[in-house]
């Protein structure tokens, strides 16, 4: 998954470029200053080294020399010893084989319906089908978490991470039932979601939000977009994205500074003033969440196939050409 930098305008006066910004409002005789670079990035960073370290831990349970001892071709990078990588017609990502990783916790159909391995719903999402695979979501969470983190603190992104990964999962087992995901896409899908979501509610308090909409649409179409190649589970983007966007408008509200300059109150009591739209979008994103991963939940469960519900979503995940099938 690939994306890029999103910049916001700062609602009168911006210090710094990029996220870090000031807010500044006259409150009977206070200055009111809102930073976004508040907090410490710290979760973010942790995410990355435990997806290294997942990884590295896979590579040391494939062990393609032992595995593929006497097979033509052999492993790719031999010199890595137990480290290198299945053969390239087997996983063109330089990484391990399609076992290994359902060994490990790749998310698949029978076993979390039938088998009572619904932990593999979390699982999928720490664990990646290589080192290309491995590189473009974590450089990816770089770009959007980091800054994500430092505006609104661990505790909400870690949650819009975590559920949106669930979510993305469910869906790709609602429709996906003949082969293993792994991937943490789903829930990096959701942040951007959650990005798009937070711009919107807090629309008022930005400068440059036409701008800044249009460049966050561009990255989320081009990103799925890429989810119509064939091998690539564009229902974990799809639904990471979903619930990414409707986790923004219940987390990541922002008090609106107009209400403030309005009624000459002092910085202690910005904590609660939002809008009424602010308040009904946090009620209807919070009961389609419930409805979401309630229904979800139940027919994932009940080995429902959704693809008999909707006979042209398949596309929505992979479109077939002359150059490639969707079959396989």
């Amino acid at each position: 998954m690939g994306n890029g930098d999103l910049e916001r305008g700062g609602a009168t006066k911006n210090r710094n470029q990029g996220y870090s910004q000031s807010y500044y409002a006259a409150a009977g005789g206070y200055d009111v200053e809102y930073s976004d670079s508040q907090w410490t990035s710290w979760l973010v960073p942790m995410i990355i080294v435990a997806n290294v370290v997942i990884f590295i831990v896979i590579m040391l349970v494939n062990n393609c020399p032992k595995e593929n001892n006497g097979v033509q071709g052999g492993c790719v990078a031999k010199f890595l010893g137990r480290f290198s990588f299945q053969p390239l017609r087997e996983n063109p990502l330089f990484g391990p084989s399609s076992s290994t990783l359902e060994k490990m916790g790749a998310l698949e159909w029978n076993k979390v319906v039938h088998g009572n391995e619904a932990w593999r719903l979390i699982t999928c999402i720490w664990l990646h089908a290589g080192v290309i695979h491995l590189l473009a979501n974590m450089l990816s969470l770089v770009f959007i978490g980091i800054r994500l983190e430092q505006q609104f603190g661990f505790v909400r992104v870690g949650v819009t991470y975590l559920l949106s990964g669930i979510g993305g999962s469910m869906l790709s087992c609602l429709f996906i039932q003949r082969s293993i995901s792994v991937g943490a896409s789903g829930a990096l899908f959701g942040v951007l979601g959650a990005m798009l979501s937070e711009l919107l509610a807090n629309w008022t308090i930005y400068t440059n939000k036409v701008a800044a909409l249009f460049t966050l649409l561009v990255i989320i179409s081009i990103n799925l977009a890429v989810g119509i190649l064939p091998h690539v589970d564009n229902f974990a983007h799809i639904g990471g994205f979903l619930t990414g966007f409707l986790l923004g408008f219940i987390l990541l509200l922002r008090p609106q500074f107009g209400w403030v300059e309005r009624h000459r109150l002092p910085a202690n009591n910005l904590k609660s003033k939002y809008t009424a739209c602010q308040v009904i979008l946090w009620i209807v994103a919070t009961v389609l969440l419930i409805v979401w991963f309630t229904v979800g939940l139940v027919m994932l469960f009940k080995g429902e196939n959704a693809n008999e519900k909707c006979s042209w979503c398949h596309y929505l995940s992979c479109v077939p050409t002359s150059r490639w099938s969707c079959n396989n």
